[in-house]
């Protein structure tokens, strides 16, 4: 759960580019007084995120439970090594994705939008917001929006097990991503400018190949691991026995 969340983290500058337009019509129709407090608005920006990481985590049962069926076929040990490739895939797609070397990720942004176009008008006649419920609400909406990164975390919900770990790790992801968007409401023009600026997002995009190379690593040691230990009981198991 521990690397979902770094992921989420160095995904939300992405997020940033992302969301904050829908976080900037969150708050256009909020009384003027409020917007320039932060702490008026942090209502609305937590019901928007609660929405928004609810609809990943039931996107993260779906995927962990389909998972679950289809790497169900396999050995337990089999299963966990392709789980553990699929999941290093997926990472190091988004670090590329993330610092522009390429763009992989937008063919899934693009099949995700045949969904998005029957959600995204229910999300536009809840515009203006002017009350955390109908925040709330918005968040749940804009959780599908189309999103290489998410689909990524979905990759880890789908190597997870089950409905319920689908679920866990997407919202570690989520959460990952909430520090950035937080803040987004208080420094957005600030912070839109630093997530595009180039230096910036091939850091944290050569961060997440690190991370998913060492993924791979750590499936091809658990898989050479437990054949040891496979190979170790088979030799127990049939060394003859002394008269």
């Amino acid at each position: 759960m521990a690397a979902m969340f770094f992921a989420g983290l160095l995904g939300s500058v992405h997020c940033v580019g992302m969301c904050g337009g829908i976080v900037g019509a969150l708050t256009a129709g909020i009384d003027p007084a409020r917007r320039q407090s932060g702490w008026r608005m942090f209502p609305f920006q937590s019901a928007y995120n609660l929405g928004r990481i609810t609809s990943y985590m039931v996107a993260g049962a779906i995927a962990g439970a389909v998972g679950q069926g289809t790497l169900g076929i396999l050995t337990p040990h089999k299963a966990v090594f392709v789980g553990h490739l699929l999941s290093a895939g997926f990472l190091i797609a988004m670090g590329l994705y993330l610092a522009g070397w390429w763009r992989g990720l937008a063919l899934l942004e693009h099949l995700g939008r045949k969904i998005w176009i029957r959600i995204e008008p229910f999300g536009r006649r809840l515009l203006p917001v002017r009350t955390p419920p109908g925040a709330l609400v918005l968040g749940l909406l804009w959780g599908w929006l189309p999103c290489g990164l998410v689909y990524s975390a979905l990759a880890w919900s789908f190597a997870s097990g089950g409905a319920g770990q689908g679920a866990l790790v997407m919202l570690a992801f989520g959460a990952g991503t909430l520090p950035t968007l937080l803040v987004l409401g208080g420094a957005g023009t600030w912070l839109v400018r630093m997530a595009r600026t180039a230096k910036v997002r091939v850091v944290l995009g050569s961060l997440a190949i690190l991370f998913g190379v060492y993924t791979f690593g750590m499936a091809f040691s658990h898989a050479h691991s437990s054949h040891d230990k496979t190979a170790s009981i088979v030799a127990v198991i049939t060394l003859p026995s002394r008269a």
